[in-house]
């Protein structure tokens, strides 16, 4: 029987996942659309004999494609640090805490959030204390 993996996370560890939400979707979804490179070989008629390209590590295009492979692995890290919020989601309870939560995941800031809930930014940053505790607990 497989076991579930989770990230043994850190209370400050959870804090800036909350944090950096937003901006790691965005690079997942940048990242994805980079990886895709339409180079084919021919397989059939004469342009199937003919020789083919050495790519050598001096070739400005296999430098780029080796280059955008690399996010592959950054791109399964931030997954893994997504799905260990979205895990953890649930666990927050109360409506002004849920409310916090989305608009950070939204990428909202903590001023910006105060302003349109009517707190200063200290409330929401002590809201957020509570949200990771929440999540931790």
């Amino acid at each position: 029987m497989l076991k579930e993996r989770t990230l043994t996370t850190t209370p400050d560890a959870l804090d800036s996942m909350i944090t950096d939400y937003y901006w790691m979707v965005n690079a997942i979804k940048e990242m994805r659309a980079e990886m895709v490179i339409g180079a084919k070989t021919e397989q059939y008629g004469i342009e199937a004999t003919l020789p083919k390209a050495a790519g050598g590590v001096s070739d400005p295009i296999m430098k780029e494609a080796i280059r955008r492979s690399k996010n592959i692995k950054r791109v399964a890290e931030y997954e893994k640090k997504l799905l260990e919020v979205q895990k953890l989601v649930d666990k927050v309870t109360g409506d002004r805490e849920v409310q916090v939560l989305n608009w950070m995941l939204d990428g909202r800031s903590k001023r910006w959030i105060g302003q349109n809930m009517g707190l200063s930014h200290t409330h929401i940053q002590n809201n957020k204390e509570s949200i990771v505790e929440q999540m931790m607990g």
